[in-house]
């Protein structure tokens, strides 16, 4: 992990600076495709996946060492060929998992995340999901990769490449690019994949290789005629990555408790996305959309004060990150685990508060007031003596965060949509 935490710290400045390209080059076209929030929730998103993988937070149901010991039938010298067959093979289970994720209902909650927002941009490519990883299954797509006899070793070097390979075709500033649409996901038809249209709704599930989608049956062009809109059916109207996060799971716990017909109870979970039960569906109704060309976009009325706060908590909060991932390897299990809470908390709250909720107020002067005391309280071995710096960095930070939280409670965010 401490070799992923230095990768991080290359990489995360890298998507950094691709993201405020964009944002310049959007700003001298006249076309931004960036709105503040949405790109603090997005960016903020990414950071919990990123802690969630340096913590190994999860439960491993099979995994591939696993099936490479018992199903392989070959075994492959290393070479560049072995690399490229798997990354193939990588693709391919990328391209079921994916799948698997949007046909299913249980399994359209591991990826809502990554649809939620809006917009397309750079950033929502960061928007992935923890709640997928709590239960890990996907390396039961890798059975090809195991009867070869690909080593475990070359899957754990190309996976981070591999998610990485899909961060530059999150964009709507690139056309269609010719004879490489045939071969490779280009932003064209990954801006397919994302919109909500009737036309394009579960199409374009290939992560580097548009081949899959072509073999099976789930490749769709975008229409010149066809504009994209963004978003999700049924909106999932927060900042909150965490909310995001397990919505889904929560609205179809409630309708299994709900319905009255037990086999309902039962089948819902395993039924296509978006599938309810009649009775629940009726008393229930939820918030879908019916005209993706009359879209409401998710917009609270903000103040410049709140989003001046905003700007300072994400900060702060990229500050905690890198001092997380320079120190990671000298840090202690509860030490990375006090990290992981301060940064799970911070977003928490204050995309919470940026939401409008009440009770996020006692919650972010809750957290000011409560990290003060950790800070200050003279443990025998506390953060002063390991890192004075960060200790006093802290101490303000809580500080401004308490003073904050108090002066803007009498200016809670309206939540209303616009358009």
């Amino acid at each position: 992990m401490e070799t992923y935490a230095n990768i991080l710290l290359i990489v995360l400045p890298s998507f950094m600076v691709l993201i405020l390209i964009e944002i310049l080059y959007g700003i001298w076209k006249k076309n931004l495709t960036y709105n503040l929030m949405d790109t603090i929730s997005s960016l903020s998103s990414g950071t919990t996946n990123m802690i969630q993988d340096l913590l190994g937070i999860g439960f491993v149901i099979i995994s591939y060492p696993f099936i490479l010991k018992n199903i392989s039938i070959i075994k492959l010298e290393e070479s560049i060929g072995l690399y490229i067959i798997a990354l193939i093979c990588l693709d391919f289970a990328s391209y079921w998992n994916h799948r698997l994720s949007h046909s299913i209902n249980v399994f359209w909650n591991r990826h809502v995340i990554h649809h939620s927002s809006e917009e397309f941009n750079l950033a929502c490519a960061l928007r992935q999901s923890i709640s997928r990883k709590i239960l890990g299954f996907g390396a039961f797509f890798l059975i090809p990769a195991a009867l070869l006899g690909v080593p475990q070793k070359i899957i754990i070097i190309l996976a981070p490449l591999h998610l990485f390979g899909q961060f530059w075709y999150h964009t709507r500033h690139v056309g269609k690019l010719g004879w490489l649409e045939y071969i490779f996901v280009t932003p064209s038809q990954h801006r397919v994949h994302h919109a909500i249209n009737p036309e394009y709704v579960d199409k374009n599930l290939s992560a580097i290789f548009c081949i899959w989608d072509r073999l099976f049956g789930t490749f769709q062009e975008e229409l010149d005629h066809v504009p994209c809109v963004y978003g999700t059916l049924k909106p999932v109207k927060t900042w909150n990555p965490f909310i995001i996060n397990f919505q889904h799971i929560w609205n179809l716990a409630k309708d299994a408790w709900r319905t009255k017909k037990w086999s309902d109870k039962f089948k819902l979970w395993l039924m296509p996305t978006g599938w309810r039960p009649k009775d629940v569906s009726k008393e229930f109704p939820l918030v879908t959309i019916q005209n993706v060309y009359e879209q409401k976009k998710y917009a609270p009325t903000y103040t410049p004060l709140l989003k001046i706060i905003a700007v300072f908590q994400f900060i702060c909060l990229n500050i905690f990150i890198y001092v997380f991932l320079a120190s990671f390897g000298e840090l202690n299990l509860s030490s990375q685990f006090s990290f992981g809470i301060l940064i799970f908390t911070t977003i928490f709250g204050f995309t919470s508060i940026m939401d409008g909720h009440n009770w996020a107020y006692h919650f972010e002067l809750f957290r000011g007031f409560l990290g003060l005391i950790i800070v200050c309280y003279p443990f025998e071995l506390s953060l002063w003596h390991i890192n004075p710096s960060f200790a006093v960095f802290l101490m303000f930070y809580f500080i401004a965060t308490f003073i904050t939280t108090f002066w803007m409670y009498q200016s809670i965010p309206k939540r209303l949509l616009s358009s």
